[in-house]
């Protein structure tokens, strides 16, 4: 074998190694980011345990809530009882058991000011 072949060798070598290992992270990587799923849309179904979204796709998504889950409109905290059928939404949820679950709420805020118009 002459010196070329080797040294094309070594390097495929260490581009197949490369390859493996950033496979081998990608789900370390991935969880890392959070690994959540955002579901952004439109509350058509509120309950104790979860919210029903139709999302800016037009796909019906629903989402549960547990202990940790958090809700806020802006900046503001809410509790899970503030929303409502209609309100915009964002929900980042982290999939359990096959089934979302919502680690943070937001509510949109444009629904503030609708109902301080009303008043």
């Amino acid at each position: 074998m002459n010196t070329h072949s080797i040294n094309t060798t070594k390097l495929k070598i260490q581009v197949a190694i490369l390859a493996i290992v950033s496979l081998a992270l990608l789900p370390i990587i991935a969880r890392a980011h959070g690994g959540e799923e955002h579901v952004t849309g439109t509350v058509t179904k509120i309950s104790d345990a979860s919210v029903t979204v139709k999302t800016t796709a037009g796909k019906t998504v629903e989402v549960g809530f547990d202990a940790k889950t958090t809700y806020a409109r802006g900046k503001e905290p809410l509790q899970k009882t503030d929303i409502k059928v209609g309100d915009r939404i964002v929900i980042h949820a982290v999939e359990v058991n096959e089934k979302l679950v919502a680690h943070t709420v937001a509510i949109g805020t444009a629904v503030v000011a609708k109902q301080a118009a009303k008043h």
